[in-house]
């Protein structure tokens, strides 16, 4: 994420306080993000984050009922740059799961292996909100093929309600920008954070002790370095970053006020002139060292020894949603960090491939990874495209 900072002068000036100096700026810019993100100022209610229609499918997914209600809750899922990557047809007795083709970054995922990860993730919700709602789901993934329409049907049956907590977290899990606390996360409660049921290999792989730690860290800096300096990677990193005013319209993408500021930090950012795009990758690469990685408590990297097969790409996003929704409920913060497999994929098997393997038990490819950690303030939600706009 980044921005440039307010003169901590300007606000001391006599005669001027905050909201005097913000309604003087009237319209401004400032970059923000993982890759630059340009957030316009129109009033001082645009200061705060989270409201508008686009926020509304957090307040109201418990609501609804049936499937219709389960597709409410699959599209709060997380999913790379918050494309939301998902079309959803429903049926009497099945929900299928379908790729909209144009949610797509480019040259971040050029194989889309991201995307069918957060496919993944929305299949996990939809089966907790089926479980919750006495629709009991049977899953089967490409049910036409791997060349097929449809990524995954979820075909229901009546049964009793079932209560669990992961599904109870779908409201309050957010991806997490901010710092985290200088405090240490043991293996064994990362590795309760984890249900493997019917994973076949797709395993998480934690990284807790110092020494790889700083190892792993080392690379997602040296990743994102290399990732800003790949024009095209920066220009569609940029390309998924919205101001104000896109949000309402788009209700997607990466927003300023999901990037983990303070609130004064946050209204500073929000009023300040904008920064260019190289500036703004500068400032991620600077947020990446002092922060992200600075205060990561631990690691965990999904992984696979069929990084290539969609079936375990989508199982992969089901396990990754599962350890998110668990770590909400358990108040540990998780933050995805996709970088090292971006320019793996990016690059091929020269650079970061070796020295991400040499982390890994042999013969494991890593498909994504994030940090956790307990966190200093809560993370803001980001903009959502409700269940009926996701109908097809």
């Amino acid at each position: 994420m980044r921005t440039a900072l307010i003169d901590p002068a300007a606000d001391r000036k006599p005669g001027w306080s905050r909201r005097r100096f913000v309604k003087a700026l009237g319209a401004t810019v400032v970059v923000a993000g993982t890759g630059a993100l340009g957030y316009r100022i129109h009033d001082t209610a645009a200061l705060s984050s989270g409201h508008g229609e686009a926020y509304d499918p957090w307040r109201h997914w418990r609501e609804t009922p049936g499937l219709l209600g389960a597709v409410a809750a699959a599209v709060l899922a997380a999913s790379p740059h918050n494309t939301q990557p998902w079309l959803f047809g429903i049926r009497a007795d099945a929900v299928d799961v379908y790729v909209d083709p144009t949610r797509d970054t480019g040259t971040v995922d050029p194989f889309h292996r991201e995307r069918h990860v957060g496919l993944g993730c929305a299949i996990e919700n939809l089966v907790l909100a089926c479980r919750a709602r006495g629709l009991l789901p049977d899953v089967t993934l490409l049910p036409d093929g791997p060349s097929g329409a449809r990524i995954a049907e979820v075909a229901v049956h009546d049964g009793p309600p079932v209560a669990d907590p992961r599904y109870d977290a779908i409201g309050d899990r957010h991806t997490n920008r901010g710092p985290f606390e200088d405090r240490l996360i043991g293996l064994d409660t990362v590795t309760g954070l984890v249900d493997r049921t019917g994973t076949g290999d797709v395993e998480v792989r934690w990284i807790v002790d110092p020494e790889p730690r700083a190892a792993l860290g080392g690379l997602l800096v040296d990743a994102a370095a290399a990732l800003c300096a790949d024009e095209q990677q920066s220009r569609d990193n940029f390309a998924w970053f919205r101001n104000d005013d896109e949000i309402q319209r788009h209700r997607d993408g990466l927003t300023l006020g999901g990037q983990g500021f303070g609130p004064l930090e946050l209204a500073a950012a929000k009023v300040l002139p904008a920064s260019s795009r190289t500036e703004g990758d500068q400032f991620w690469l600077d947020r990446t060292r002092t922060v992200h990685t600075a205060t990561a408590a631990a690691y965990g990297v999904i992984t696979t020894r069929t990084p290539d097969d969609r079936a375990t790409q989508l199982t992969a996003g089901r396990l990754l949603e599962r350890v998110h929704l668990t770590a909400t409920s358990r108040g540990i913060a998780l933050h995805h960090m996709n970088q090292i497999t971006e320019r793996m994929d990016r690059e091929g098997a020269t650079g970061f491939g070796p020295r991400f393997a040499a982390l890994l038990p042999v013969g494991e490819t890593p498909l994504l990874t994030f940090r956790v950690g307990y966190p200093v303030r809560e993370a803001a939600p980001s903009p959502r495209r409700s269940a009926a706009q996701v109908l097809r």
